[in-house]
């Protein structure tokens, strides 16, 4: 059974993967990078970290709030994606959060804010 557990633990590794390769293109032509950190199959959260150019650029908490929307969307298994740019500081990164079209906010503005460049 264990074998079983891990080739699902890797096909869920390999399909976060290829998410990230085939949603993301965009982070590499720029110079970013997106990285697994962790994924934890039990409690359905999976760890990401994006490095290179993403790490200050004024658009990755837009990156980072795509990511963590159309992953949950398109991999069942996963519920929570936990992203950033290691930039955070620890003070929770501030200012506004973005939103996209298409989406609902728990404050009730209807804004549908700025679009994420992909």
């Amino acid at each position: 059974m264990s074998t079983e557990t891990q080739n699902e633990g890797d096909d869920l590794e390999e399909r976060v993967s290829n998410f990230l390769r085939r949603n993301f293109p965009q982070i590499q032509m720029h110079g970013g990078s997106a990285a697994i950190q962790d994924i934890d199959r039990e409690s359905g959260e999976v760890h990401i970290q994006l490095g290179g150019a993403c790490s200050g650029c004024g658009i990755s908490p837009m990156t980072i709030q795509a990511i963590k929307s159309r992953m949950v969307k398109e991999i069942p298994e996963i519920e929570t994606v936990h992203a950033d740019t290691g930039m955070d500081g620890g003070g929770g990164g501030g200012g506004m959060s973005p939103s996209f079209p298409g989406e609902t906010s728990d404050d009730g503005d209807d804004d549908e804010g700025p679009q994420a460049p992909f």
